[in-house]
């Protein structure tokens, strides 16, 4: 009997598309869905007479694996990964791989990956981005955990994923243990950030501009062309189109948005890190705020707040608006990179920035033309602190930064909330700000709680404290620094 290159064990919608782009590019691949009658039904549908061998049951898809076996697992992250991993383990051998596709967090890779090691396997966490069509036509695929792993599944990996203009593929080996998951991450961060900033745009050319959907879709369709060509503003300007029965779906949709963890999960490691993610946060915390539907029916009616119509020059306000979204975006990566950055370091992981950026180029639902300039700056100097340090993004944000802020201004005078988008700025403002009033808020800890600060005229990592009001002592409390 021939053997499969691979295993796939979970048919859902991601699980069996990645099993057809497998067997499309030439190699056998065995299947195994707990509920095994999928497995019969894909075997009849979809992959009848193709490179594929159902197996009901664990043991039955192990046996039918080339050594080292690869075993790809695509199940819902949490308990039901730990589980599968502990039925498979006994009965894999010395050298054999398990590969978790989901979208795992990160410290659970990191520990998953310790204890399959443990064991004499080899594990593999990777982050897989693009969605059903993706997964069928070409994910983006962000691979870390065992390093010795990489040289067994790169071959698949590489031919599966997509590939940018000069073919080169969005798949590289991104790290050790938790690494590709955390990447997959951060890239969810990113991509709640993007997708509430078009529907800030959105809100403001809908409730202040007063356009239609149909006006907004050419819009964003105009948009595409320029520097914001992306596949989500690609897909915005099909959605305000779409019509069901004569009417435009997406005035139909509740708005009431919903969020399966990987955000929250950005946000809380930055705040573990110290690092500043103030759009990906408040992108969050924008879905969070919708959610209160009804609250929000009972304070609009208890308020009364009406939208103050936009009356000046539309055509200018709407390029102004597209230089603030493409500012505002350039913020947004900025700030997930400069997490990549800090983990990196807590984690001993040696990311290759420039290299993330081209896994990002293809595949991936935040792909963007805008991808290869981040790629260009970091193969520039790939040391680089910050997005904003690089001179292309610097002059580019120099010019974009009138616009942003009239954006900005008229959006607080619409009574249009626009968190993602004043978030943004208010931090570029901060970063660019020489002085900020911390030396205030430091003197504030000082004064009630004795934490001590340092000085302009002393050298830095001395501390002081006075005793402002005559009555205290000398005793300092102790202090940590984000």
């Amino acid at each position: 009997m021939k053997k499969a290159d691979i295993g796939l064990i979970g048919l859902a919608v991601m699980g069996e598309n990645l099993a057809m782009n497998m067997e499309s590019k030439g190699f056998t691949v065995a299947v195994w869905n707990r509920s095994t009658d999928k497995v019969d039904r894909f075997l009849e549908g979809r992959a009848a007479g193709r490179r594929f061998i159902g197996c009901h049951s664990p043991e039955e898809l192990i046996d039918s694996l080339k050594k080292p076996r690869r075993i790809f697992m695509m199940v819902k992250a949490g308990a039901a990964v730990d589980a599968l991993i502990a039925q498979l383990l006994p009965l894999l051998d010395e050298g054999d791989i398990l590969i978790d596709g989901g979208n795992s967090h990160y410290p659970d890779t990191i520990r998953r990956t310790a204890e399959v090691e443990s064991r004499g396997c080899l594990f593999v966490g990777c982050g897989v981005s693009g969605g059903e069509e993706g997964a069928l036509k070409g994910p983006s695929m962000m691979p870390g955990g065992s390093p010795a792993a990489w040289e067994h599944v790169r071959p698949i990996f590489q031919s599966i994923c997509a590939k940018v203009e000069d073919g080169s593929p969005c798949c590289d080996w991104v790290g050790e243990n938790g690494a590709g998951h955390f990447v997959k991450m951060v890239h969810n961060g990113i991509e709640y950030g993007d997708m509430q900033l078009i529907c800030e745009a959105y809100q403001l050319m809908r409730d202040a501009f007063g356009m239609t959907s149909e006006e907004m879709s050419e819009v964003f369709a105009a948009w595409n062309k320029t520097e914001l060509d992306s596949y989500l503003i690609e897909i915005t300007a099909d959605i305000l189109r779409h019509r069901e029965n004569g009417e435009i779906t997406v005035e139909k949709i509740l708005d009431r948005a919903g969020q399966k963890g990987t955000g929250k999960w950005t946000s809380i490691t930055a705040l573990d890190e110290g690092v500043p993610l103030t759009l990906i946060s408040e992108a969050v915390f924008a879905r969070c705020l919708s959610a209160q539907k009804d609250e929000r029916v009972r304070a609009a009616a208890l308020y009364g707040r009406e939208i103050v119509p936009f009356e000046g020059d539309r055509a200018a306000a709407l390029e102004c608006l597209r230089k603030a979204l493409y500012a505002s975006k350039i913020v947004s990566y900025a700030q997930g990179y400069a997490l990549l950055r800090a983990a990196a370091k807590t984690n001993g992981w040696n990311l290759n920035y420039g290299g993330i950026a081209l896994m990002w180029r293809g595949g991936c639902i935040i792909r963007s033309v805008f991808l290869g300039k981040i790629k260009e700056a970091f193969d520039k100097d790939p040391a680089l602190e910050n997005l904003l340090l690089d001179e292309y993004f610097c002059e580019t944000m120099n010019g974009l930064l009138p616009a942003w802020r009239e954006v900005a201004a008229l959006a607080v005078r619409s009574g249009i909330p626009m968190p993602a988008f004043s978030s943004a700025l208010s931090w570029f403002d901060g970063y660019t700000c020489e002085n900020l009033p911390a030396n205030l808020l430091q003197a504030q800890r000082d004064y009630f709680g004795a934490h001590t600060y340092e000085r302009l005229d002393a050298p830095r990592g001395e501390f002081f404290h006075t005793n402002w009001t005559g009555r205290g002592g000398d005793t300092a409390s102790g202090s940590y620094n984000a």
